[in-house]
């Protein structure tokens, strides 16, 4: 009890001994310390350098050793003040202890020239091919790290508006990311360490061969030749037991930064992969034993090797089969044990999305981002523009194939029920002609889902035709998107949810709480708000300056709670909005309105009831009165063809539930509603 108690204290205080660490270390530089603690501590380098290259082989992503550039720079550090101490030891007593001693003698033996050309040639190894290497590896990882930041943040989006992943799972990608590009930019500056200490490693050992032949002869009254063997020994020992670690690390370093994505270690997959075509080893057998038959080269040794490719060719092949067998077999007894499984947790089935799109199976590439499909993205940006011209909040919504579908059909569901659906071909583009001048292009025709007007599929090396006649050309994932666009707007009030209403109350209360606290709860609930907010958005009446509609509905909900006229209120306050998409560049708005005898005759047969004022008329006449607005409408030219029909204000709310079934893109308005600053041109009036 009491060991473990210490251990856990130990593991505690991990901070603090680590920064004590490098305090003695930065010590090791200036106190002389005694052979037997340099042994110590040289092994101490040569088995950490070893376990660092192993955690490098083991881990499977970089994210796993982000810590390395950082040891990086320590353990540079401590093999630069284990060479000044054993440089120390090795001028001042001509012995640096038992390792460096060991490892000189097993090195350089009787010939101290062979010695110092394989040092050399070990720095030039690490310097030239292994630390340039990686350092330019490191280099170019933390540009295309940086460079890829922007993208991998978007995928991050898209997943997250997609209903992918949740919010927590995006904080958790975007950190991974962070901390991704934080790594790659830090070993790029920690290669330059390794590189130093490579260029650091070759001139303490010239330094120490030069002064120590000159302290032996000089000082110690040695021979040349003596000085020089006894010296050189001891430099080129102490020369590798710090270079065999630093070689090491620096091969780690490369590996690391060299990963690519694989969840597997390095040598699982080295294997795996270098195993994964038996054909390939097949082949490499039979150079080898065209190699063995040419006269002149060793005949045994590429026999053998043949043979031994040949022989692992079959193996893996065999075992191939196997494992194509086997997984055949593991799948047919899952789909037997199907039915046997114990019933899944359902709860989740009976929950429905506010909005959702199914896809064929034709339509997947659409979606899918590894093949080029940017469905995701445009969808993010449709709850963007909806936001910004409606005031609504969409929620995510979730893209699903669905086989029962027809392979390029897709359907645009709220809360799990069809509202519409659409069929496009994913490899050709979408022509129309604004104009209606009837040109013509060869292709297949259809009618464009958004606004059922006549249109045409086309090859899409026929594009540049189609543009030169005129015609509008747009790709099948724009119609997709077009699509889905009108549809909100239709179907925006049902969309808006009371969840959604706190959303936005919410916001405006960070900015305006003097509005919000008037209004919610003492005047208004957030359910009497929402009805108001989805009567106007049902005449596609955006709902976006909150401020002004709430002011309203404060300074009228004191005298009456009907819906209905607290709509109408609203309206009233938002009239330059509601007009601003229907006047021309004369700042003039045109009408057609209704004849005094039918609007009497609405007025006069106004009924409340609980879904608000309507008209009860009996259908003869409302169909001659749908028959004459259509009649008037025919031959009117509004701007930008949005239909406006003006009436007085006690009728408009009523005569709008008459006409919305058949007109339901007519603008129905009341003379409160349109500014004193835009003038009226009256093209026509309605009468029965």
């Amino acid at each position: 009890m009491e060991n473990s108690r210490k251990k856990f204290k130990l593991k505690d205080n991990v901070d603090i001994i680590m920064a004590m660490v490098v305090i003695m270390v930065v010590l090791m530089i200036i106190i002389p310390m005694p052979a037997q603690l340099l042994d110590v501590l040289i092994a101490f380098n040569i088995t950490l350098s070893i376990i660092i290259i192993l955690l490098t082989m083991f881990t499977t992503e970089t994210l796993q050793f982000s810590s390395f550039p950082t040891l990086l720079l320590i353990t540079t550090l401590f093999r630069l003040a284990l060479n000044i101490s054993s440089t120390r030891l090795i001028l001042r007593d001509g012995y640096a202890g038992t390792v460096i001693s060991a490892f000189g003698s097993f090195v350089v033996g009787d010939n101290y020239i062979v010695g110092i050309i394989i040092f050399l040639i070990i720095v030039i190894i690490q310097f030239i091919v292994i630390t340039n290497g990686a350092n330019r590896v490191a280099e170019v990882s933390a540009r295309f790290t940086l460079d890829a930041m922007p993208g991998k943040q978007m995928s991050i989006d898209a997943d997250l508006n997609s209903g992918l992943i949740d919010e927590k799972g995006a904080r958790d990608k975007r950190e991974k990311l962070q901390n991704e590009a934080s790594f790659y930019g830090a070993m790029d500056g920690a290669s330059k360490f390794v590189k130093g200490d490579a260029v650091a490693a070759l001139i303490i050992v010239v330094i120490n061969i030069i002064a120590g032949i000159i302290i032996g002869i000089v000082v110690k009254g040695l021979g040349a030749s003596e000085a020089a063997q006894t010296y050189t020994k001891l430099t080129i020992g102490d020369g590798l037991v710090s270079q065999i670690p630093a070689l090491l690390i620096s091969t780690a370093s490369g590996i690391l930064v060299t990963r690519s994505g694989n969840s597997e270690d390095f040598g699982t997959a080295a294997v795996k992969q270098l195993t994964g075509f038996p054909k390939v080893i097949a082949i490499a057998g039979g150079v080898l034993l065209f190699l063995a038959i040419i006269p002149g080269l060793p005949h045994i040794a590429f026999l053998i090797l043949s043979a031994a490719c040949m022989a692992a060719a079959y193996l893996l092949y065999k075992d191939e089969k196997t494992n194509n067998i086997q997984q055949i077999q593991a799948k047919e007894q899952e789909m037997s044990q199907i039915e046997e499984k114990e019933p899944e947790n359902v709860m989740n089935l009976i929950s429905v999305e506010p909005m959702e799109i199914e896809i064929g199976y034709g339509l997947i590439p659409l979606a899918d981002e590894s093949s080029g499909g940017d469905l995701l993205q445009r969808i993010t940006s449709v709850r963007r523009q909806c936001a910004i011209e409606m005031g609504i909040v969409v929620q995510p919504i979730r893209i699903r194939d669905n086989l029962q579908l027809k392979t390029n059909e897709y359907v645009i569901k709220i809360r799990g029920t069809v509202i519409v659906r659409g069929e496009l071909m994913p490899n050709m583009l979408l022509c129309m002609d604004p104009t209606n001048e009837n040109n013509t292009i060869e292709g297949i025709s259809t009618t464009e889902p958004s606004f059922g007007l006549p249109a045409t599929w086309i090859n899409k090396d026929q594009r540049e035709e189609a543009e030169i006649k005129g015609l509008t050309v747009v790709d099948p994932t724009t119609v997709m998107v077009t699509h889905l666009t009108e549809t909100i707007k239709n179907h925006s009030y049902e969309l808006l949810g009371r969840q959604e209403v706190k959303l936005i109350v919410d916001s405006v209360k960070e900015k305006y709480p003097t509005v919000v606290e008037e209004l919610i709860p003492d005047l208004l609930t957030i359910g009497e708000l929402q009805k108001v907010l989805q009567n106007l958005l049902r005449e596609r009446v955006p709902i976006k300056d909150m401020v002004t509609i709430m002011e309203s509905l404060a300074d009228n909900s004191r005298n009456s709670k009907d819906i209905e006229l607290l709509t109408e209120y609203v309206r009233f306050a938002l009239g330059r909005s509601i007009c601003n998409s229907l006047i021309d560049e004369n700042n003039t708005i045109t009408v057609v309105t209704l004849s005094q005898d039918l609007e009497t005759l609405v007025g006069n047969n106004i009924q409340k009831s609980m879904q608000g004022s309507f008209p009860a008329i009996d259908p003869d006449t409302t169909s001659k009165i749908l028959k004459s607005i259509k009649a008037i409408l025919d031959s009117v030219y509004f701007y930008e063809n949005q239909p406006v029909i003006l009436v007085s204000p006690k009728i408009r709310a009523p005569f709008r539930k008459l006409i919305e079934m058949v007109f339901p893109a007519v603008n129905v308005l009341s003379l409160n509603e349109i500014p004193n600053d835009i003038e009226i041109k009256t093209e026509g009036v309605i009468s029965i």
